[in-house]
Formats: C-alpha cells, sequence, structure tokens
C-alpha cells in the first residue's frame, strides 16, 4: 500500500491519495478495512475510490457524489486495471463546490505520476 499523504490544502480541507494492486471486489474492501486501521483515515470525512477489474469498474465515492466516476474515468484513460486509487478527504469545513472534482482529478494524478 503505497500512500502520499497531506498533497492538496484547500479552504481548510486537506487530501491524500493511496492505492495498491487488487485483483477482486473482496481484495478492494480488504485495502478500505486495512486503511481505515490508521485512525487518521478511518476519521476521514471521505475515501473515495475505484479500480478497474476483469468485470468492469467498482467504486465507492463514500458520500463524495461523483468522485468514484472521476477515478475510474482517470484509471480508464491511463489503462491502468488491477489497481486501487484512493482519494482521502478530511473536510474543512467551508465547501468546496466544483473544486472538489478538480482536487480528485489532482491527487490521482500525483499518484499516478509516482507509479512512474
Amino acid at each position: 500500500m503505497k500512500i502520499l499523504d497531506n498533497i492538496i490544502s484547500d479552504r481548510g480541507s486537506k487530501y491524500s491519495v493511496s492505492g495498491a494492486p487488487v485483483n477482486s471486489p473482496e481484495d478492494a474492501k480488504a485495502f478500505i478495512k486495512t486503511l481505515c486501521k490508521n485512525k487518521k483515515f478511518a476519521k476521514a470525512t471521505h475515501n473515495t475510490w475505484a479500480v478497474l477489474l476483469d468485470d468492469g469498474p467498482l467504486k465507492n465515492d463514500d458520500g463524495e457524489s461523483g468522485a468514484g466516476m472521476v477515478i475510474v474515468r482517470m484509471l480508464e484513460r491511463e489503462n491502468l486495471r488491477g489497481h486501487l486509487i484512493c482519494v482521502t478527504r478530511w473536510f474543512g469545513g467551508k465547501h468546496l463546490g466544483g473544486d472538489r472534482f478538480r482536487h480528485v482529478q489532482d491527487a490521482v494524478r500525483v499518484y499516478l505520476d509516482d507509479l512512474n
């Protein structure tokens, strides 16, 4: 599991991104469970994630409506299969509107760039 912590900060909200290879929905659930054993991530407002599996994409917005699909689209563009990416947000008290999607994209890009 790779975790890139505190990569984006905006109006009090903080973002991290993490990921790892997974081969099944069970692996994806195990990844999130392991991530949330860290109290910092368990207390996060959102742990939004996605992975492309042989059966198709699997995603979870975790309350950040639409963010999982943003990750799916980026994984599809990169043709990165079997690798879950999770963007974590700690809400800072001010709504970010559409900027939250830009931050999800930026976080995923940081992770993808770090993979290469």
